[in-house]
Formats: structure tokens, sequence, C-alpha cells
């Protein structure tokens, strides 16, 4: 791997940080997100959070306290020999309820705290801007990314925080997982549906707005810093024909196209041919203002960063056993071993992914996430032997470098998910576990939150020290 190749780990202040009362931070659609039978229902937009039943637990409002550890977890990191730390800032912590025209003073200087802290230890900040996460006063009145209003809103906070942090902060990603909003509405954009809507234009219009602030957000962060680095990012994994009917292939090609959609326009700086014709034929007329199509052909993204955990495979007619894996409905893979979660595991798919992506956009590739749920349990020694997970990352690395010493892929790190126990987001669970570092905490909100040195932990760290040469 090349000398200033960026290792470290990713996590994100939804799913982490916690402190929802705490700094003058605001309420968050995190916060109104349950854990247990109605999880789901909730991030689908299709169940309003207000009909709750009493005594709903809200897993994300305590999270794992990083907002209270954030200087003991980021001395790990640096024990581990972090190049880099992806994380996320949250939106209701500098603008409570979004309306504001100036900031949360505290919770910008908690950020410059934390990020001043990383610095300490020559850890580069990577930051994304939303992940998952936005004031929930936007949501109720505005009905969040449905109205163009939220761009400007958006746009309010990027200038504040690429101000503040234009000295410190390099590396920004606008959106997380940006494809996500077609698959959980509510928690990748805070949509939620009224009875009766048509939903498939909805997504696509708060789709489009999003775009359309990713651009205006890439043209404020050079207009600030022409130094910054600003990229998009997607839930990846290619889509492999169930079969080698024409059926299935295709059915595969339209899947992956799904995917793309989003990164073609924010590479390419116009709607692909086959999204146009879609929006053509489901009767579709986006709301675009005057100057859309200019913003967005001219404001493209410097690099483009993903998440991988899994390929995915279908087939044309439907039937067959189904697979798990983050969200995304998918046949099952006979090839392919699963994770106790039902994902498969696909280390050669991430090599497949990378290179389809670089083949497509010629863009610099970050991967900001990858990793493994599992159930980690301490033995009575107090340690975590994860060697399923030491398996899984050295499996995935080892494509990872193929992929840049084999194929040509440009890619600038690699920053493994969960570096710290957190709470899952499709589940809510503490006991899905990705972390190199254990948390004591349990799926009812129970334990010290005291950290713990998984055995992955010095495995990763001798990774970073070799550059990726040592991977025993």
């Amino acid at each position: 791997m090349r000398e200033d190749f960026l290792w470290g780990g990713a996590m994100a202040a939804n799913q982490c940080e916690g402190g929802w009362q705490e700094g003058g931070r605001g309420m968050g659609l995190v916060d109104v997100i349950p854990y247990g039978e109605n999880r789901m229902s909730v991030m689908e937009g299709h169940m309003d959070y207000r009909d709750l039943p009493e005594g709903t637990i809200f897993p994300g409002r305590e999270a794992i306290d990083l907002y209270g550890h954030y200087k003991e977890d980021i001395a790990l990191f640096a024990e581990m020999g972090f190049k880099c730390y992806r994380f996320s800032f949250s939106w209701s912590r500098i603008f409570p309820t979004g309306e504001e025209t100036e900031p949360n003073e505290e919770g910008l200087k908690y950020y410059e705290t934390l990020i001043d802290e990383l610095l300490r230890y020559g850890i580069e900040p990577v930051v994304t801007i939303c992940h998952f996460d936005m004031p929930l006063h936007l949501v109720d009145k505005y009905g969040s990314w449905r109205n163009r209003r939220i761009i400007d809103f958006y746009l309010n906070y990027c200038q504040t925080v690429f101000h503040r942090f234009k000295d410190k902060v390099r590396y920004w990603i606008t959106f997380n997982e940006i494809n996500m909003l077609m698959h959980l509405p509510f928690m990748g954009a805070g949509i939620r549906f009224e009875k009766g809507e048509d939903e498939t234009f909805i997504k696509y219009q708060a789709a489009h707005n999003e775009l359309v602030a990713s651009a205006y957000a890439v043209k404020l962060a050079r207009e600030i810093n022409p130094r910054f680095r600003v990229g998009c990012m997607l839930a990846a994994g290619s889509v492999y024909p169930y079969s080698c009917r024409p059926e299935d292939v295709w059915e595969s090609m339209k899947k992956d196209r799904e995917n793309y959609f989003f990164i073609d326009v924010q590479v390419r700086g116009e709607y692909p041919a086959y999204a146009e014709k879609f929006l053509e034929q489901a009767g579709i007329r986006l709301e675009m203002g005057p100057w859309d199509r200019k913003i967005l052909k001219e404001h493209t993204v410097d690099f483009i960063s993903l998440s991988y955990y899994n390929s995915r495979c279908v087939r044309a007619d439907g039937q067959g056993e189904a697979s798990g894996g983050n969200v995304f409905a998918s046949a099952k893979n006979p090839y392919l071993e699963c994770s106790q979660w039902g994902w498969p595991i696909d280390p050669l798919g991430l090599r497949i992914t990378l290179n389809a992506l670089y083949d497509r956009y010629q863009k610099p590739l970050f991967i900001v996430e990858n990793g493994l749920g599992a159930r980690d349990e301490p033995g009575q020694d107090g340690k975590i032997e994860d060697d399923y997970r030491i398996d899984y990352l050295k499996a995935h690395i080892k494509a990872m470098m193929a992929a840049v010493d084999e194929d040509g892929v440009d890619l600038i790190g690699y920053t493994p998910w969960g570096c710290v126990d957190l709470i899952s987001a499709t589940t809510g669970e503490m006991s899905k576990r990705y972390g190199l570092i254990y948390v004591d905490k349990d799926d009812s909100g129970n334990g010290t939150l005291k950290r713990m040195r998984k055995k992955s932990f010095s495995w990763y760290r001798e990774v970073i020290a070799s550059n990726g040469e040592n991977l025993k």
C-alpha cells in the first residue's frame, strides 16, 4: 500500500455519541428511533414515532456515551496506530432545531476539542456531515428532505463547520450511504409517509434535494478552503445474478443501477439516461430549481467513499431462499457462508465492487465501513477472543490490497466499521458487535460502559504498523 494510506476506524454520532441532553444539543432523528418490534416500521417511515407506546427504549440517546469517553477512545485509537478516524457531527448539537441563524457554540467547541485530540495524536479527521441524522424539528415542521427548504438549513450548517474547521479537517463526506434513503426513508433522511401518499415520488424528490444540497456543499467547501477534499458515500456491494439466465443477469444490472444512481449524479454531474427514463415511465416529475442541473454539473465530488459488508444476489423470478445483509433484499448465494445475522461473507466481492466502481468513475475510492457484526463474550480471564472477526477483516484487507496492487484501483484508505462497539443501525442492538474495542453494555441498556481491548485490537495494530504487510 502507498505510504500515505489512511488506516483507521469509523463510527457515527447517531450510534455512539449519546449525550442527547447535554451541551445544548437539540432532539435529533436518532432520539426517536426505538429498540424492539416497532424499530423497522419507524425507520421505514410507516409508523410515526409519536405513536410509540410508553416505556419504549431509545438506544441512541445514550449509545456508548462517546460524548463523555472520547478522550479515552481516541487514546486507544492512537495505541492501535490509527492514521485517520472517520466520524460524524450531530447536526442538532450544532444547530439544535436546524433553523437557528447562529450555531450552538458549546456544540462546536465539543467537536473542536475532539478534533484537537485527534490531531494531537497525528490522527487525520474524516468528517461525515450528515450520517442518518438531522434535527427532529426539521422533520416535524418541514417534512425533512421532501421539502426543498431543508437545503438552505443544511448549507448553513455546512458553511458553519467548514469555516470553523477549515484549518483542521481536510476530508469531508456530505451524506452517509445516500442510497439508504430508498430503503429506510426515515432513518436515512427523516422521511415519514402519510397514508395514500406516492412514496416513490417522495423518495426521489427527497433524493434530488439531497443531491442538490451535496453539490452546493462541494461548491461552498472549495470557496472556503480549496484544500478540502469532499466525497460522496454509498452503501456498496455488487449484485450478482443468481444464474446465467439472461433474466437474472438483467435483474442484477437493474439492482446495481439503483445503487449507482446517486453516485452517477454526484460524480458525473447529471442524471443518467436510465434514471431519466425510469422517472418518465413512473410518471414522476421532480420539482427542480432553475439552477439545479447547472449546480449538479459544476460541483462534483473529489472521491467516492463506500461501505462494504457483503455482496448481493438476485433472481428474476423472486423465488428461493432469502438472505440477510444491510437492509437490501437479496437471494441466498449458495456459495457463501453467512454471519450470525445472516449476512453473506464475501471478501472477493469487495475486490469486485472496488473494480466496478473504479472502472465506472475513475475517481479515488475510500472504504469507510467494513466489518463483522458478531456476539462477543469476555472469557473467564476477561479476554475477548474474536478470531472470527480477525479472519473476516484479514480476508477483506487481502482483497482490498489485491484491487490496489494487482488491478490498479486508486484507494485512499480503509476504516473498519464500529472500531468501538456501538448501537447497530439496523437492529438497535448492542449484542451485534463490530468493534476492536469491547463496551460493557447490553441490549437493555445495562452496563458500565467500560472499554476493553479485544484480540482483534492487537492484530489490527500490527496490520497498521506494517502498512498491511503483516496479516498473520
